[in-house]
């Protein structure tokens, strides 16, 4: 199957967080242009997921920056740690022992090899599975893992790093799938549900617009945050787990660093997914007359997705290599508001409640837009579809 190519705005790389530990000679000439890069395949059903993970590569598939400059150990590109929680206000904040879970599908045997290398790179602490802060298992529970796929390891990765980015001191279940069916990703939820300390459980990866009344159950987690990513098509209707009832549906912006008080500034990225269902019923606090939407309405909330504005990812290229890449899509901003829940605690109920009722705590995002709709497009003042109620501002929201 040919890969899908995003073609992404490109912007200076001062304005983007560019990291350089330092500069070698570029072996190859730098490209005139990145692009964002799927880097999971599309499925052919409406009950199979695909992950929202984008990688920006030049147009022989090489990763770059922004700026179309080979991504090498020594030149890094993408936000940092200290970028996320400085533009999210979680600077110094501890999880308490709590635990962030990621479902995903396939196996990704290096994945505690390379969350090593991501942590080290940065001066975060170990989490290995012999300090127990790190563990992964099946969809059962089990530790006989599934087989290896390059893309959805590339999008656990990210999730990996993500967390890692926004709350160090979390503790991190990875739970794989046997595929990525509904049926069988959903099973993986309910396995990291019942996992001890978890506080959150983020998903990175949607189907077709689906009923809770047939894929919801296993999204239903009462006292557990679980997020999902909206997509990265822009205006899109509904897409399940972000359209459940039950989940907190987290959309996307771009973020740079500006000279302004909080030193960072958001607008709607244009691939944010939003969209309306009438196959299933608004959380709680979302009203019709806040988002034009009769049934289900997503975002809920929103962190940065713009893969030109991105996270540095320590990701696999083939099973046995890796390497770093500048990575986004809602598959970023998913990882990171369930690392903000798991950093609050307060995740009594049903944790999409939380946001409507505290929104004061986010940094409402009031520009840009993903498309052309009636209602569901256009950032603006209080609740719109490609950000939500807005993005995290210290824990208070959630």
């Amino acid at each position: 199957m040919r890969t899908q190519i995003l073609s992404v705005a490109l912007a200076a790389s001062a304005s983007l967080g560019l990291v350089t530990t330092a500069v070698t000679a570029a072996s190859a000439a730098p490209s005139p242009k990145a692009h964002a890069q799927r880097v999971c395949a599309t499925p052919s059903s409406p009950t199979v997921a695909a992950c929202h993970a984008l990688k920006l590569v030049d147009p022989d598939g090489r990763a770059v920056s922004p700026a179309g400059q080979p991504v090498t150990p020594n030149a890094i590109s993408g936000k940092t740690p200290a970028d996320i929680q400085s533009a999210y206000k979680v600077t110094g904040l501890s999880a308490g022992g709590r635990t962030v879970a990621i479902v995903d599908a396939y196996g990704y045997p290096n994945a505690e090899r390379d969350l090593g290398i991501y942590r080290a790179q940065w001066g975060l602490s170990a989490c290995t599975t012999a300090n127990g802060c790190l563990r992964i298992i099946n969809q059962t529970g089990g530790t006989s893992l599934p087989r290896f796929n390059v893309g959805w390891a590339g999008e656990q990765a990210l999730d990996l790093d993500a967390v890692s980015a926004t709350c160090p001191s979390c503790k991190i279940v990875l739970v794989q799938a046997n595929s990525a069916s509904l049926t069988d990703l959903g099973a993986a939820v309910n396995t990291a549900a019942t996992q001890a300390g978890v506080a959150a459980i983020s998903n990175s990866y949607g189907g077709g617009d689906l009923a809770d009344g047939s894929y919801g159950a296993a999204y239903n987690h009462p006292g557990i945050a679980v997020t999902a990513s909206t997509g990265d098509n822009g205006y899109q209707g509904g897409s399940f787990p972000a359209s459940s009832h039950y989940v907190t549906a987290i959309g996307g912006t771009s973020l740079v660093k500006d000279s302004s008080a909080r030193g960072w500034s958001e607008t709607a990225w244009s691939g944010a997914g939003s969209g309306c269902t009438t196959l299933n019923a608004a959380p709680a606090g979302q009203t019709s007359a806040m988002t034009s939407c009769s049934g289900r309405a997503i975002a809920d909330v929103s962190a940065v997705a713009d893969p030109a504005t991105g996270l540095a990812t320590y990701a696999p290229t083939t099973k046995t290599a890796s390497s770093w890449a500048q990575y986004g899509g809602t598959s970023l901003s998913s990882p990171i508001v369930a690392s903000v829940y798991a950093l609050s605690g307060n995740t009594a109920g049903y944790a999409n409640t939380l946001p409507y009722a505290n929104p004061a705590g986010l940094f409402d995002v009031t520009s840009g837009s993903n498309g052309t709709c009636a209602s569901w497009c256009t950032a603006r003042s209080g609740w719109d579809g490609p950000t939500g109620l807005g993005t995290p501002n210290g824990t208070s929201a959630f």
